[in-house]
């Protein structure tokens, strides 16, 4: 029987191949590699380059900027704005201030005496002075907002703090000196919202304590900087549904065993049913803190110490609720022959992504581990305000 994955990850060469002939400089990096790279500098706390037809702008992530750059964007390029979430906005703003926010993103005008410290303070939650509300701040509302929106999206993609600084460029001033090609608006965000094509990687025998005939696979991203896993337990039949969990990752909760999440339990729960039937496929992302990264995990963590609940702390910080992208498992199991399962899963927009990727679920099983004085508020804000079946 052929390897499904192998058969992906042909189609995939296939696919590249194609795009590189049809490029008239072959040496030319791909939309995906584009955005690549740019996140890349972004995290590294350099400038990069948007352009959205003749409109162009510097940016720099505003956790990552120093001093000495910014200053020398401003005397280079002017005055800034500084560009948030709305949820950010919503958390620290008051309510008459934030009548009218209806979507991300949300531009705001520095004061004309703004020091670089009061574009730091606007962004990070760790500046934030306890029930006192910013401002009053100037609303930009006029203009496009398609490379503010990009801009957020990057930074959301490089696990930083959603929040970015624009330098506005005049049509006639030339930026050749900067080292970053422009990156054109509306084939980024094409990019970041197409269905991640996977390229599977390696796959190998692995006995685990579940079961001892068990295989796990890694896929790569497309742009080569997350690796996600199958772990395919026993041999499953591919003609049946599979007992199945999608699992994101948890450093705190899987590797440490903290007490804060259910992570963990889920976790292991999960492989040993799989390991009880002689069959399942546990899909591990590394979507850490519902994909907003390991250090905004700790953010909301300190957030949560100072009583906020979950969703609160997310949005504080500037994000979603939830920021997976659960595609990435629907990606997986069809690439490994797999089209219906058995979910293992508390979480119904994991079963509606499935479903709406082609994957059938046959049943819908839930995984409710016990909850203690550490977790349970937690617990009690995912079947609220995330619609967890608890």
């Amino acid at each position: 029987m052929p390897d499904p994955a192998r058969k992906q990850g042909s189609t995939h060469k296939k696919d590249k191949t194609l795009y590189m002939k049809n490029t008239p400089n072959c040496l030319e990096p791909m939309p995906h590699e584009q955005v690549a790279r740019v996140v890349g500098d972004l995290r590294m706390g350099l400038p990069c380059l948007l352009q959205n037809g003749q409109d162009r702008v510097v940016v720099v992530a505003t956790e990552r900027v120093e001093q000495p750059r910014f200053d020398a964007l401003s005397a280079r390029f002017g005055k800034p704005e500084i560009v948030i979430t709305e949820q950010r906005a919503l958390a620290i703003m008051t309510p008459a201030a934030a009548t009218g926010l209806a979507t991300s993103p949300v531009r705001i005008c520095p004061p004309e005496n703004a020091s670089f410290a009061w574009f730091k303070e606007l962004a990070d939650t760790q500046f934030d002075r306890p029930n006192r509300p910013v401002g009053p701040l100037h609303l930009l509302r006029h203009g496009e907002d398609l490379m503010h929106r990009l801009a957020i999206a990057l930074v959301k993609k490089a696990e930083l703090i959603p929040a970015v600084i624009i330098f506005p460029v005049n049509a006639d001033d030339s930026v050749t000196d900067l080292s970053c090609a422009p990156l054109n608006t509306a084939m980024a965000l094409g990019s970041l919202s197409e269905m991640p094509q996977l390229l599977p990687v390696a796959a190998a025998g692995l006995p685990l304590e579940a079961h001892d005939t068990s295989k796990l696979h890694v896929f790569r991203d497309p742009d080569g900087r997350a690796e996600h896993y199958a772990i395919e337990i026993g041999t499953p039949d591919r003609s049946q549904p599979v007992l199945s969990r999608l699992h994101s990752a948890c450093f705190t909760g899987d590797v440490l065993g903290s007490l804060k999440c259910d992570c963990g339990p889920q976790l292991h729960a999960a492989l040993a049913r799989m390991g009880e039937e002689g069959a399942g496929v546990l899909l591990y992302l590394n979507q850490e803190g519902r994909g907003i990264g390991l250090a905004n995990k700790m953010r909301v963590y300190d957030l949560q110490s100072q009583g906020f609940d979950t969703v609160e702390a997310n949005h504080r910080l500037g994000f979603q609720d939830d920021e997976r992208d659960f595609r990435i498992g629907a990606n997986i199991l069809k690439s490994l022959g797999f089209d219906a399962v058995r979910l293992l899963t508390n979480n119904p927009a994991k079963a509606d992504t499935f479903k709406a990727n082609g994957i059938v679920i046959t049943e819908q099983l839930p995984l409710r581990m016990a909850n203690n004085v550490h977790n349970e508020h937690y617990l009690a804000t995912k079947a609220l305000k995330s619609g967890h079946l608890l």
